[in-house]
Formats: C-alpha cells, sequence, structure tokens
C-alpha cells in the first residue's frame, strides 16, 4: 500500500503555498540573511530554487541551501544539472516570481545593461515573472550616481524594489543600504503574489480593528479587551487575495507589508475614518469592538483622587458605525460585514444585530471563551447571514477565519466598475 504524499506544507490562503520562487543570491556580506529568507519560503509551502552567484557561495555554502529547500542549488554557468537542460532557461519558466535578495550593486549594473554573466543575471534576464530586487550594499554606493541610475532604469522596466533600509551597516557606519528584514522580504513576496493571482484583485476592503478608547481624562479611558488581532488577521488574508485592504485601527500591532493603516482611538474618530475610507469601497468588514458608550465631558486634566473621592461618570451612546456608513459608494453597493462578541445567548444577541446593522452576515463569537476571542491568535465563529444560513466553524487561527469570511464576502460583492 502507498503512503500518502505528506501535506503540503504552509497555511491555506497563504499565495505563496504551492508556487514556485527562485531566490536569486549574490556576493553581499547579508547573504546570511537569504538562509532565513529561503527557510521561511519553504515553511510557508514555497517550491524554492537558489540561483547563485560564485561569490555568493564564499559567504554562504551551496550545501545550507540544498539542505533547507531538499533541491539543488544552481551555481556553475558550466556545470549540467541533471533535472534541467539550460538552468537558468527552465528556472526562469517554471518560476512565478523570482526575488533577488542581496542584490548587490555590480547585480543591479548587470541587471540594468542587460549582462548575464552568472546564474543569477542569467535568470533574471530570461524570465517573465515579476522580478523583485533587496539590494544590500554600503550607503555611498547606493548613493552613488552610478547605481541610482541603473535603479531607474530597472525600475521603469517593472521591476519591484524591496528597500534597502537605514541601519548599521557592515562598515559601522549607519545609512541607507542595510538589506531588508527576511521577515518582511517574504511578506512583500506575498503582497506580490496575491496581486498577481487572487481573487479579490481590484476590489478595497476596509476592516476595523481594535477596541475604542474613550476618554476620560488625558490618562484614564473607557475601553474593552479587544486586541486587534481579528481585524489584522481578516486584511492580511484580503492582502493574500490580491485586494486593496485598509484597515482602521486602534491598536499598534505590526502593519502587514501592503496594508494601509488609519489609525484612530475613539468610537467617532473610527466613524468618521470609516465612512470616509468606505466612500469608495467594496466591503466593510467591522471586527473592531467599538465602545456603546463615552463619557459626556472629558477633564482636560488628570483627575485627581484626592479631590474627588468617590465620583460617576455620565455616558452618553455612541454611534453605531456599521449602521450609519452610507450603502452607496463609488464601487457600488457596499457589502457589510459586522461582528458580534458576546459571553452569553450568542446566536439570538447575533441574529438581533444582522437587521439593525444592515449587515449581508454577521460573524459571532464567544469571548468569554480562554482558547478563541479576544487577546490569542485563534477563534471560534458562527457566521449567521441575512437569509437565514448558519455555519458553525471549528477552532482555527483568524487568518483561516479571515479567509472563511472572505469565501462568502467575494460572491456578495457588487460587479466590478
Amino acid at each position: 500500500m502507498n503512503a500518502e504524499p505528506p501535506a503540503l506544507p504552509g497555511r491555506p490562503g497563504d499565495p505563496l503555498r504551492g508556487r514556485h520562487i527562485v531566490l536569486g543570491v549574490t556576493g553581499s556580506i547579508s547573504c546570511y540573511k537569504a538562509i532565513e529568507v529561503t527557510s521561511r519560503l519553504v515553511q510557508a509551502g514555497a517550491i524554492v530554487d537558489v540561483a547563485m552567484t560564485e561569490h555568493a557561495a564564499q559567504f554562504v555554502r551551496p550545501l545550507t541551501f540544498r539542505s533547507l529547500t531538499a533541491r539543488e542549488p544552481y551555481l556553475s554557468m558550466w556545470e549540467p544539472y541533471a533535472d534541467v537542460g539550460e538552468a537558468h532557461v527552465e528556472l526562469a519558466r517554471r518560476a512565478d516570481a523570482m526575488l533577488i535578495a542581496p542584490a548587490t550593486a555590480s547585480t543591479l549594473a548587470r541587471l540594468a545593461n542587460g549582462l548575464a554573466d552568472d546564474q543569477v543575471s542569467l535568470t533574471a534576464l530570461a524570465t517573465t515573472a515579476p522580478l523583485l530586487v533587496a539590494p544590500a550594499m554600503d550607503g555611498q554606493m547606493w548613493e552613488n550616481p552610478a547605481t541610482q541610475a541603473n535603479v531607474e532604469i530597472l525600475k521603469a522596466r517593472g521591476v519591484q524594489f524591496l528597500g534597502p533600509m537605514q541601519g548599521r551597516l557592515a562598515s559601522g557606519r549607519m545609512g541607507l543600504g542595510r538589506l531588508m528584514e527576511p521577515e518582511r522580504l517574504v511578506e512583500e513576496l506575498r503582497w506580490r503574489l496575491g496581486r498577481e493571482h487572487g481573487d479579490l484583485v481590484g476590489r478595497r476592503i476596509v476592516v476595523s480593528a481594535g477596541g475604542t478608547r474613550e476618554a476620560i481624562d488625558p490618562v484614564r479611558y473607557v475601553g474593552n479587551r479587544s486586541s486587534g488581532k481579528m481585524g489584522y488577521a481578516v486584511a492580511e488574508a484580503a492582502r493574500d487575495r490580491g485586494a486593496e485592504a485598509v484597515i482602521v485601527s486602534t491598536v499598534s500591532l505590526p502593519v502587514p507589508a501592503g496594508v494601509r493603516v488609519v489609525a484612530v482611538e475613539s468610537a467617532l474618530q473610527m466613524m468618521e475614518a470609516v465612512h470616509r475610507e468606505c466612500a469608495d469601497a467594496d466591503a466593510l468588514i467591522m471586527a473592531g469592538a467599538v465602545a456603546d458608550y463615552r463619557p459626556a465631558d472629558a477633564a482636560d486634566q488628570k483627575i485627581k483622587r484626592d479631590k474627588t473621592g468617590d465620583m460617576s461618570i455620565d455616558l452618553l451612546e455612541n454611534p453605531d458605525i456599521i449602521a450609519t456608513t452610507p450603502i452607496e459608494t463609488k464601487r457600488g453597493r457596499l457589502t457589510k460585514i459586522s461582528f458580534a462578541a458576546e459571553t452569553q445567548d450568542l446566536i439570538a444577541n447575533a441574529k438581533a444585530k444582522l437587521t439593525k446593522k444592515g449587515a449581508r452576515f454577521v460573524v459571532a463569537n464567544d469571548v468569554s471563551a480562554t482558547d478563541a476571542g479576544f487577546g490569542v491568535d485563534n477563534n471560534r465563529v458562527t457566521i449567521l447571514d441575512d437569509e437565514g444560513g448558519r455555519a458553525d466553524l471549528p477552532l482555527m487561527p483568524k487568518y483561516d477565519v479571515g479567509h472563511a469570511i472572505l469565501d462568502r464576502v467575494l460572491p456578495l460583492l457588487s460587479p466590478k466598475k
């Protein structure tokens, strides 16, 4: 009996999963970061072929990449490879994207002038796949007019530049020329592949995230325990499917590559930002936890306990953001998705929100659970739609919940204009 093939690594919905990525590695001291880039790509489920220059092999041995990818790296222009004919041509044809990281000044010059005298430049010249380049060099080399001229030539040809970044360089000086960090490089590659292949390309999705903070004074506020992780996961999933994703956020979480964040604090600020962003959007996913009430009068200075003793705060009801967001946009009708964070009577309370908020469906979750909801990376939700449908999803990562939501959003969107 034949054993089943091993499951493809990575998470479902990740645009890197199952994609063929060619990683070009050239002779910079930052070559060691290409090891982590390779590892992250493989863990994401990508099929990774590494093309190296001979100078790169002076910093990192090919065996390292072979061990990570279980595939033979391509180094010599003259050595025959058993799995391909002309190595650079075959790599170029099967690539879904090519990333050169690090890319030296010499590599940029070769690419700009069409020179092909190593495996990296040969493959880059032959491929029609998206080409992403992450420069790494001393700041003075990066700022040299010759380098900048080469950069402009490549940008005009559609090459996407990732960095370089400001920071400490190999020379010990601070400057612009540091290789973008591996985690960010892989995120940028996800973003690019999403735009190439995603089913939400051309769509604009607005997501709210985090709990609003309603000021009592400059120090204290009325708020809730929402971490914003669910909203960020939805936005990341939308980005991975090719959408333009915008987060209206009250929290300071790492911003996913390709996602725009509008920072707000209070419910009134969130409402203003959501209304503005949704004027040209396809869908609003209201994952943020908006405080139901705000203090009627916020103090200008910190309230001192020794001057007040016991105190009470008059509260005003906050507006319902999703219900007040106009349904008509520049793109047609806005698809509204609501969330219901409950601690009791989950289904009954969630159903009540459907009509009240004008949502196409509501995502209900029990935030009293210890393994799901606020502050953790997983969620367990029930989706109730405006036609009486119900779907109970098991405990899963919030990123997967985001895709489950978007699967249901996609057929509800207005036709593209």
